[in-house]
């Protein structure tokens, strides 16, 4: 088993926003949440969001499925979920902290690969390959080869997940990081052997997250940091003048970005794309074959 050594600020966040979660609110799961109609947009409905999410998430897994590697698995409880269901699941999780929560969430029913998905080492092959929320951290070819290189013969990758928008972003309008360009991924994967089966636009029910999001940067957060600051200058006025000068790009980057509203759903649906995108291998590499996903697409193109 490959072992990440170092621990990143991702998963120090993740790690962060799991426990919050969990103590505050009940929440079981790190992803968006999945709004349908009729469910009031407030913190209370986040875990009842979330838990729709899941379930949008495995519905959209083909019949016939028994084994499922889990790209990302977060803090493990879709994984659990899916033990729960009966499929055979095994976890990517590059996160040491991370990666022992799920191993006590699922136990023996489940193996855990502790390494990024890129240095993933398994002679073990998948009926489906399931990036929820992990796709848009893996560089796009990379993640897309990989998956194709751990399917079964006509095997699935299903990836749920936020994308750019070929817009132009406006320098501070758009708050919300991440994703890779929808346009270059499907580019990308047209040259790929992969059959399109589903493309799903979820935007308008994974949005809200990101008015909730906003309402807890200013209600909450906001005052905390400013009553902070103004604690530091009235008690040290000499190093919270310092200190100001000092980092004064970052704390304005800083307030830009978190407490000014850039993040709302608004600015999300027009900068981002939330889809589901279900494909089906249309071949598959041997278990003991080399041959890569880019030499056996080059042989279909020249065939």
């Amino acid at each position: 088993m490959n072992r990440q050594t170092t621990i990143s600020s991702r998963d120090l966040g993740l790690e962060f926003a799991s426990i919050c979660g969990r103590y505050f609110l009940g929440l079981e799961h790190l992803h968006y949440g999945y709004w349908p109609d009729g469910l009031p947009v407030n913190i209370h409905n986040l875990r009842a969001a979330q838990e729709h999410y899941t379930n949008f998430l495995v519905s959209h897994i083909p019949a016939g499925i028994r084994s499922i590697l889990d790209v990302g698995c977060g803090s493990g409880q879709t994984s659990k979920h899916l033990v729960e269901l009966g499929y055979s699941v095994a976890c990517v999780s590059p996160s040491p902290m991370l990666s022992g929560r799920v191993r006590q969430l699922i136990g023996d029913a489940g193996q855990v690969f502790e390494c990024r998905f890129e240095e993933l080492q398994t002679d073990g092959r998948f009926d489906l390959v399931l990036f929820s929320e992990s796709f848009q951290y893996i560089r796009l070819t990379d993640a897309i080869e990989k998956a194709y290189e751990i399917l079964k013969p006509a095997g699935y990758m299903l990836i749920c997940d936020v994308f750019r928008k070929d817009v132009k972003e406006q320098a501070g309008k758009n708050g919300v990081g991440g994703g890779h360009r929808l346009a270059k991924f499907y580019r990308e994967i047209e040259n790929l052997p992969f059959e399109r089966l589903e493309d799903v636009d979820i935007t308008s029910r994974t949005s809200p997250n990101l008015q909730l999001l906003d309402e807890a940067m200013q209600d909450v957060a906001r005052p905390i940091v400013d009553s902070g600051m103004d604690f530091l200058a009235g008690r040290y006025p000499l190093m919270s003048r310092l200190l100001g000068w000092l980092y004064r790009r970052r704390i304005e980057a800083a307030y830009g970005k978190y407490f000014k509203g850039a993040r709302s759903s608004v600015d999300f649906e027009s900068f981002k794309t939330y889809r589901l995108f279900l494909y089906r291998s249309i071949s598959a590499v041997p278990a003991d074959s080399k041959t890569t996903c880019t030499d056996l697409n080059q042989t279909l193109v020249t065939a």
